[in-house]
């Protein structure tokens, strides 16, 4: 027995040995795994770990930098302040690490980054050390950032700011540029000690509330000798100026902004630029914008805004403690925006604004020969100046609640073109065979309809008149006759003829309008609709540029030319469809265009002149629901001069909605007349 035992003890001994030894083994690779992956980090080696530390500087991630690191006697929060603020505030950005060599505890590399004052390249070396809780990690200092930079040094950048560029009219004068205003501000150790009534005073001179003054005054960093910026005023406000002057406290300094000479005028087609948002700089990032920076809204400051806005100039230096710069690290030339040169006539502009401006409407001129757009307005207009030195909440109300839409920009849109739209009817009859310029088609008086399948419905003209041929038709305006040419067209040879001057097409132009119609849907179906839309009603829309673009067919053999405003010094024109009316017909249109204007019958004879042979046509076309009943109308007036030799060859469209009590389209006659009077006889 007591040998068995000694036997099966023998043989258990001889059993644990090989387990110890297996435990042993096992706690020994474990340590060696643990100190391994303690020694090397994140189980990176050095080259990796230097290379994820500049990928967090792109990121952004300042944290998990901090994480590699060792910084001495620097703190966390001290580290992170350091690299945002300057690697933020020089704008890093595409940072790209080429290794050089790898020791021990040191790696060689090579840095490029991408600045607001461009490329930023050095050699560097980064020592490695091991840390008890994060393992290898990169021994920090301020020499990392920048090999020359120390810890009481700063990293500067200097902005030189580009000028953005003007925006002139045909013959150089300045439509959008550089002008002064004064910034309102306050220096608290200068107000009276209880200055509540001055405050008062204050928010009502500038449009502010009391509280809202309070609040700035309130800011953490402002001071007794601080500056407290409030608002910006107009530099030719002298009367504001003085009254301000007088409250204690107050001060005004002269500041650059953007000025457009002629406001309300040219607002619609100049725009205005703005304070960039946070919503702008998310949508261009990396364009170089900054929170000072301004940016185009709307008009042509946005449109042409990479043109006109530049590239600012920067600077990035090391300077020491005193301020003394240790070293240029980048430098980039601004460059200045580019200067719009625009076809527009501003003189024309203003004479247009200044005989509309009380009108809810729009004009569009030409010169019919090259394409050269010479005026866009829309009225009611506002003060683009305004929006530069900041709308108070009550003058933003005030805009946006107007019922004429004062901010609506009526030249881009569309509108029922009435009578203004014969001629080309006209020209799809002649086309077709349709319409026979010397017959005569008899009298149908002041209503007709084709049958009784039409019920109550007529087509009414305003007056009858003997013979019933083409040129009487347009120069009575008669719309029985033109009824009867869509009619005997029919839909198809009608939208047809439509479409090759253009209709459901985008015109070619640097402003993007909106495109004419013929019909909601695309076709026309209904006879009554086809009936009314031979004259320029049914559900016919026409934007203004477009219908002036149709019109400058008239003066260039029956083709269309293509509009344009960027100037050029040797005006060409461009065709943009040719042979949309033929030159028989063209010739026999314009004849009939000009009998408009200068026959005393003619619904255009209020702007006959004996200076200049002008030829166009008016139109009214009326919007109400049910026929029978008085509605809105709108009035149209499109007129040319007829000879290509002209020292100032125009063709002018205008457009006037709620005409009903003004005369009917006579009144946009009368208001064009006096714009071209201006014009022709400077």
């Amino acid at each position: 027995m007591s040998r068995k035992r000694r036997r099966s003890s023998s043989r258990k001994k001889s059993m644990v040995l090989p387990v110890i030894l297996i435990v042993a083994v096992i706690v020994i690779i474990a340590a060696g795994v643990f100190l391994f992956f303690r020694l090397r980090g994140t189980g990176e080696n050095p080259s990796d770990i230097l290379k994820n530390y500049f990928s967090y500087i792109t990121s952004q991630d300042y944290e998990k930098m901090y994480n590699l690191v060792d910084t001495g006697d620097v703190s966390k929060d001290d580290f992170i302040s350091r690299n945002q603020n300057i690697y933020e505030g020089i704008g890093c950005s595409d940072i790209k690490v080429e290794i050089k060599s790898e020791e021990k505890d040191s790696v060689s590399y090579s840095v490029t980054l991408t600045t607001l004052a461009g490329e930023i390249s050095y050699d560097n070396t980064a020592r490695f050390t091991n840390d008890s809780e994060k393992g290898t990690v990169l021994v920090w200092d301020d020499s990392v950032i920048f090999p020359e930079l120390t810890s009481t040094d700063k990293v500067r950048i200097y902005t030189d700011e580009a000028a953005r560029g003007q925006i002139l009219d045909r013959n150089n004068v300045v439509l959008a540029g550089t002008g002064t205003a004064y910034s309102v501000g306050l220096v608290p150790g200068e107000m009276n000690e209880d200055h509540s009534a001055d405050v008062e005073t204050l928010a009502e001179l500038l449009g502010m509330t009391s509280d809202a003054i309070e609040s700035e005054l309130s800011q953490g960093w402002v001071t007794d000798d601080s500056f407290v910026p409030l608002t910006t005023i107009s530099a030719s406000d002298a009367d504001l100026r003085s009254q301000l002057l007088e409250i204690s406290g107050v001060m005004l300094s002269t500041v650059e902004v953007r000025n457009y000479p002629y406001g309300e005028a040219a607002a619609h087609l100049i725009g205005y630029v703005s304070s960039v948002t946070a919503e702008d700089l998310e949508e261009h990032p990396d364009e170089g914008y900054s929170s000072d920076s301004v940016i185009g809204k709307s008009g042509l400051e946005s449109l042409y805004e990479d043109e006109l806005r530049g590239k600012n100039g920067y600077t990035i230096v090391i300077e020491d403690e005193n301020g003394e710069q240790k070293s240029v690290l980048a430098y980039q030339e601004k460059t200045d925006g580019e200067d719009i040169r625009l076809t527009i006539d501003i003189t024309l502009q203003q004479s247009l604004y200044e005989q509309f401006q009380e009108d809810e409407g729009c004009s569009v001129a030409m010169n019919p020969y090259t394409g050269e757009v010479l005026a866009l307005v829309s009225t009611p207009s506002y003060d683009t100046n305004q929006f530069i030195l900041g709308l108070t909440t009550d003058q933003w109300d005030t805009l946006n609640n107007d019922e004429s839409q004062p901010l609506y920009n009526r030249f881009r849109q569309t509108f029922a073109p009435g009578s203004t739209l014969k001629p080309f009817t006209a020209a799809i009859g002649l086309a077709e065979g349709t319409i026979d310029p010397n017959q005569d088609y008899g009298s149908n008086g002041t209503s007709w309809q084709k049958d009784a399948s039409w019920g109550s419905y007529y087509v009414t003209t305003l007056q009858d008149y003997s013979p019933g041929t083409l040129e009487n038709a347009l120069i009575y305006s008669d719309n029985i006759f033109f009824a009867k040419a869509a009619l005997n067209l029919g839909a198809d040879k009608f939208t047809a003829g439509l479409d090759k001057f253009g209709f459901n097409q985008v015109v070619p132009f640097e402003i993007k309008m909106s495109q004419s119609q013929y019909d909601n849907d695309g076709s026309i179906t209904e006879e009554i609709q086809l009936a009314d839309s031979g004259y320029g009603q049914g559900q016919v829309l026409a934007n203004p540029l477009h219908l002036a673009v149709m019109y400058t067919a008239f003066s260039n053999n029956g083709s269309m030319i293509q509009p344009y405003l960027i100037y050029k010094d040797n005006p060409s024109a461009t065709v943009w469809i040719e042979n949309a009316i033929s030159q028989e017909n063209t010739s026999i249109l314009t004849e009939d265009l000009k009998s408009v204007v200068n026959n005393r019958a003619g619904s255009g004879y209020a702007a006959h002149r004996n200076d200049a042979e002008l030829a166009g046509k008016t139109g009214t076309a009326e919007l109400k629901s049910e026929q029978g009943t008085t509605g809105q109308e709108i009035g149209w007036f499109s007129v040319f001069t007829t000879d290509p030799n002209a020292a100032k060859p125009v063709l002018l469209v205008s457009m006037v909605e709620h005409v009903e009590d003004k005369g009917g389209s006579t009144y946009v006659v009368e208001k064009d007349d006096a714009v071209l009077d201006e014009y022709l006889g400077s």
